[in-house]
């Protein structure tokens, strides 16, 4: 089971992890792979799992910061 790991990001930090994530998505098209069945099933969950990250980091509206 997974653990949920709740933090708080400026939004300048959220968007440096969905630059990050951009960098690491285009990484995994763009690297050499075997063409068989196991490398696209891995490649292709390491690809959903990153846009479902980025889906969520989007999804999130900034909060004002308190005492501001």
């Amino acid at each position: 089971m997974d653990e949920v790991l709740q933090i708080e990001l400026t939004t300048c930090e959220r968007e440096t992890l969905l630059q990050g994530l951009r960098y690491v998505r285009s990484s995994i098209m763009l690297e050499t792979r075997d063409p068989t069945k196991e490398d696209d099933l891995r490649r292709s969950g390491l690809l959903d799992e990153i846009q479902m990250l980025s889906q969520r980091l989007e999804a999130t509206d900034p909060v004002p910061a308190a005492g501001v």
